[in-house]
């Protein structure tokens, strides 16, 4: 998501004409995207990014679910 944020911006700006921007290379771009391609489709999975992502969601849905569980428990003394 921080890739395509500053490309999002860097092509609103060059569009709209906007100062440094509206000379600015289309190349800068370009490469700005096929960067974060390349980034979200091969070098996330390689370091095992996406997988993080969702251990630590499930690993949060599991601790909260044992909390239910124990708290409903605790209640039937």
């Amino acid at each position: 998501m921080l890739l395509i944020i500053p490309l999002v911006i860097l092509l609103v700006l060059k569009l709209a004409g906007v100062w440094i921007f509206a000379a600015m290379s289309w190349w800068w771009i370009i490469g700005l995207a096929v960067f974060s391609f390349l980034w979200f489709e091969f070098f996330e999975r390689m370091l095992g990014l996406d997988k993080r992502k969702d251990h630590m969601h499930f690993e949060k849905m599991k601790q909260e679910r044992l909390k239910r569980t124990f708290d409903k428990n605790t209640g039937r003394k």
